[in-house]
This record gives structure tokens, C-alpha cells and sequence, in this order.
């Protein structure tokens, strides 16, 4: 019934139920769920939460996917989310996220430890993939905060919210208007604990090694990946100056002047965005005495600046060598 709530057992799958490559049955899977087959097969007629694959005269074999998404179903309904609602989020969770890697039911996302071992990255992936499509803001805190403890910052970065930023951005693009609230919440969320992993800002060690300054160039908002950046820069103990998004050319090369900045760093998501005279621009703004005259370091950061000729300016691939890049130009070991 539309308006049923569902008491779901969490304690994790039980040997009778355990999806094998064969799938489970519904009477077994109605036990372990604690509801009655007659419930499952409603929501499968209504809701189209049903098992992908029928046995041989037409019996149902629920295999690991769909034992996930109803168990996504089931604690939505007992937490109040009417029945329709929770199994719009249990598909889109399925379509993000896949079945988990063990062949097993998949089980609630919290509490999350800390990573234990470094093939944990991709379940890790697919954990925070499954909090963020349920929109539960809880777990997908903890499950960032156990990716850095357990990873460290740019590993974290670079091998989980950087894919999971990915799949949900593709789900978007392919379906209209949809997980667009998705992408919005894991964003939030992913900016929240860089930011939290960011150490105070630290002066220049003298007027010889300016800091590093890091800007969206015009009409760019994509910030997470300088404040990925920024967060392990300072973490190294390099002076920083965060613009943000989207910085004026004139405001830009105004700071350039004012800072005498060690380096630059440019970041264009898009190749709309992506602007060679502007950085050329930047590369060649001059400041000090005559005789000693200093210019910084230009680092174009971002799939808009792909193919795009860069004399004299770096492209790092990864925030690990973005790293490594940075504190060199600023005269410390990476």
C-alpha cells in the first residue's frame, strides 16, 4: 500500500539470502527484508523496483542490484519518504552506482570507516556515489572524511570524489533534467571537507618567493579542483592566495602586480572559457626594480586548456604533480 512504512532489518545480509550468480527468491529475499512477498511484487507492478532476471517458468531471481535497490527502498519508507519517492532515489541509486563489488547485498552506507586498504578506493567510489543520489548529507560527510583519513587529501581527490564528481555529472548529462540536485549536494559536501583539510594561510618566506595564486579565469566556476589544490598546498606549508571563481582579467593581472606571485595557476574547465592571450598575458606581466625584474610561473590547470600551444607554461595532469610542480617553484621539497 502507497502509504505502508517498512521496518528493514540493517543487521546485513543473512546466508539464506545472500546474492549468489544465481539470485535470490522472493520469498527469501521478502524475509530478509521483513515484508511480504505480496509487498515486493506491488512495488514491482507500481514502482518498478523488480528483479532483472526470471528463472524458468517465470520465477523471480532477485540478483545483487536489485536486492540493493529495494534495501535502499526499505530504509527510505522507514524514514518517512513516501513509497514512490524512495523508489525513484533506489533507481537512481542502482544507475549511479551499480552493485557492489562482492556479489553481495549491499548494505546500509553508515557508519563509515576509515579505509583499510588501498583496493578500497573504487568501493569507496561507489559508496559516496550511493549517499550522494539518496541525497543523505550524513553519509556522504563521512564517507569524504574516512576517503581522506584513509587515503590521504590528494589521493582522496584524485581516486574517489574526482570519479564519483564524474558519474554523476555524466548521469546529468544524459538525463536531462535530472541529479542535477545530486551533483549540486555532493559538490557542496566535497568543497565543505577540502576546505575543512585546508590549514590557515602562511606568509611568503620573503619578497624573493611570492605565493601562489590561484584563479578561475573569466567566466569559469568550477572551483573544487584549486580548492583541492589550495588544501594541499597548504598542507605543505606553501603561501597561497585563493581568487575563486570566474576572476576579471583586469582584477587578475592587478593581483599579479601587487603579489609578485612565485606562480599562477589558471583553471578553465572549458575550452569556451580557456583564453591563451589571457595567460600569455599573465606570463609576461613583469613587476620589482629594474635589473631585477620577476615574472611567476604560469600553470594552466583544466581539460579547457587540452591542445592548446603553451610555451613556457606547465599543464600538470594530476594534483599530485600539480604539487609537486608548485612547491619546486616555491623553493620546497614536494
Amino acid at each position: 500500500m502507497d502509504g505502508e512504512r517498512v521496518g528493514a532489518d540493517r543487521s546485513g545480509p543473512g546466508p539464506d539470502v545472500r546474492a549468489t550468480e544465481a539470485g535470490v527468491t522472493t520469498g527469501a529475499l521478502a524475509r530478509r527484508l521483513g515484508v511480504s512477498p505480496t509487498t515486493l511484487r506491488s512495488w514491482e507492478r507500481r514502482y518498478g523496483i523488480g528483479p532483472a532476471e526470471r528463472a524458468a517458468g517465470r520465477h523471480r531471481r532477485w540478483m545483487p542490484r536489485d536486492v540493493a535497490a529495494l534495501e535502499t527502498m526499505c530504509r527510505l519508507t522507514s524514514a518517512g519518504l513516501p513509497p514512490a519517492e524512495a523508489a525513484r532515489l533506489a533507481r537512481s541509486e542502482a544507475e549511479v552506482a551499480g552493485p557492489p563489488q562482492d556479489g553481495t547485498a549491499a548494505g546500509p552506507p553508515a557508519p563509515v570507516a576509515a579505509p583499510a586498504a588501498t583496493g578500497d578506493v573504487r568501493q569507496e567510489s561507489r559508496g559516496l556515489a550511493r549517499a550522494a543520489v539518496r541525497l543523505d548529507a550524513p553519509a556522504v560527510e563521512g564517507r569524504l572524511a574516512a576517503a581522506v583519513a584513509g587515503f590521504g587529501l590528494a589521493r582522496a581527490w584524485q581516486e574517489v570524489m574526482v570519479p564519483t564528481l564524474h558519474a554523476v555529472g555524466r548521469k546529468w548529462a544524459s538525463s536531462g533534467d535530472r541529479y542535477v540536485e545530486v551533483e549540486h549536494l555532493l559538490s557542496w559536501h566535497v568543497s565543505t571537507v577540502l576546505r575543512r583539510h585546508t590549514r590557515p594561510p602562511v606568509a611568503a618566506d620573503g619578497p624573493a618567493t611570492g605565493p601562489v595564486l590561484l584563479a578561475c579565469v573569466p567566466g569559469e566556476q568550477h572551483t573544487l579542483p584549486l580548492e583541492a589544490l589550495n588544501a594541499g598546498l597548504s598542507q605543505l606549508a606553501v603561501a597561497t592566495r585563493m581568487f575563486g571563481a570566474a576572476v576579471p582579467a583586469e582584477a587578475l593581472t592587478a593581483a599579479v602586480r601587487r603579489l609578485g606571485p612565485a606562480a599562477v595557476v589558471l583553471w578553465a574547465q572549458a575550452r569556451s572559457t580557456a583564453s591563451l592571450p589571457l595567460a600569455q598575458h599573465v606570463a609576461e606581466t613583469r613587476w620589482g626594480v629594474k635589473g631585477a625584474r620577476s615574472r611567476p610561473l604560469v600553470v594552466l590547470g583544466g581539460p579547457g586548456w587540452a591542445g592548446r600551444p603553451s610555451q613556457g607554461m606547465l599543464r600538470p595532469t594530476s594534483l599530485p604533480e600539480a604539487l609537486g610542480t608548485l612547491t619546486a617553484a616555491c623553493g620546497r621539497l614536494p
